[in-house]
């Protein structure tokens, strides 16, 4: 069932999300600092693409809290905002609520992706 919603999520929605990521890891490696922010985004980019199987668990400290914030104020928001919206379009329907569900899995990992683990769920 995962690969089936993976694929209609990929079609309707996910390639987008998938995409805004990657254009925010591409503008933080621009700058050497920026490198670690920039790979972190690349990895949730492949989260956004397929998200069905995966799970978020939240976690860290002081680095990741600091880091956070940072990335709050320059690009947390905006995809955060993005993916809230798409949530919520998603919604209105019966069918779409679990698309809709995934998308606010990712608006959260938006605001704080830093200290965040990526793992598969348990069949």
């Amino acid at each position: 069932m995962g690969t089936i919603g993976n694929v209609i999520w990929f079609i309707c929605g996910g390639l987008v999300g998938g995409l805004s990521w990657c254009l925010a890891g591409c503008v933080w490696c621009v700058t050497i600092i920026g490198i670690p922010i920039g790979m972190q985004c690349f990895k949730l980019a492949s989260l956004s693409f397929f998200p069905f199987g995966k799970e978020v668990i939240y976690g860290g400290g002081a680095g990741s809290f600091f880091l956070n914030i940072i990335w709050l104020l320059i690009s947390g928001l905006p995809l955060a905002l993005e993916h809230l919206t798409m949530g919520v379009l998603l919604c209105v329907t019966l069918v779409g609520i679990p698309f809709g569900l995934q998308q606010f899995k990712l608006a959260k990992l938006a605001l704080m992706p830093f200290g965040a683990e990526i793992i598969r769920e348990e069949i």
